[in-house]
């Protein structure tokens, strides 16, 4: 049986200002008051798993051993089909600055002209079709864990469009809309993209 997660507040092990607003918005309704590892001021832990499981866990399980309370975790990534999945469980690492320029910190924009770089070199009628994941890591401090997986297909744009979304929400077009996540109204997108589909799976679960 699933362990089921009570009212309160919950520690969300992210430092990521757009993906707390967005998990804030799909936990409101169930009584969970998110608090993230950024205002708390702990420390990212190095995302060294090679799958968006692996990495959600080492995240949610930094957050418990700081905190001592349940922790939720999200790692999520871009799979462009013609990059044979790439940036995949890499894509918040295409987006560092320190790489390239030695700074601190993420730019996106460099990551989607990094992506759209490479299918550019594929020629002008390369396969433009692209999925977002997401799993959910959800961890007590007794050690028992839930995982959740959530994806959504689409295909990539260029240039870049619209202001609303974070990460590479600019170039990524759901199948079956005009319109990037970016150009969305976040509250429309915050129902179905990958991280709803996650977060569908871990509501019936633990609520």
């Amino acid at each position: 049986m699933p362990r089921k997660l009570t009212p309160g507040e919950l520690i969300i092990a992210t430092h990521n200002d757009g993906k707390l607003h967005e998990i804030t918005a799909l936990l409101g309704p169930y009584g969970v008051t998110p608090v993230s590892a950024g205002q708390l001021g702990l420390s990212e832990p190095a995302e060294i798993g090679t799958t968006f499981a692996e990495n959600a866990l080492i995240k949610a399980r930094a957050a418990v051993a700081a905190t001592g309370r349940v922790a939720l975790a999200d790692d999520s990534g871009l799979g462009v089909a013609a990059l044979d999945g790439a940036p995949g469980v890499y894509t918040a690492d295409w987006a560092e600055k320190r790489s390239f320029e030695g700074g601190p910190g993420r730019d996106w924009y460099m990551a989607m002209g990094k992506v759209e770089g490479k299918l550019a070199e594929l020629g002008a009628d390369v396969d433009r079709s692209a999925r977002f994941f997401s799993t959910l890591a959800l961890v007590w401090p007794d050690g028992h864990h839930g995982l959740f997986e959530g994806s959504v297909s689409g295909s990539l744009v260029w240039p870049p469009r619209g202001q609303k979304g974070f990460g590479y929400d600019p170039v990524f077009m759901i199948d079956g809309d005009t319109r990037t996540f970016a150009e969305m109204d976040p509250a429309q997108k915050q129902k179905i993209d990958h991280r709803a589909d996650a977060f569908a799976k871990l509501v019936a679960a633990v609520f």
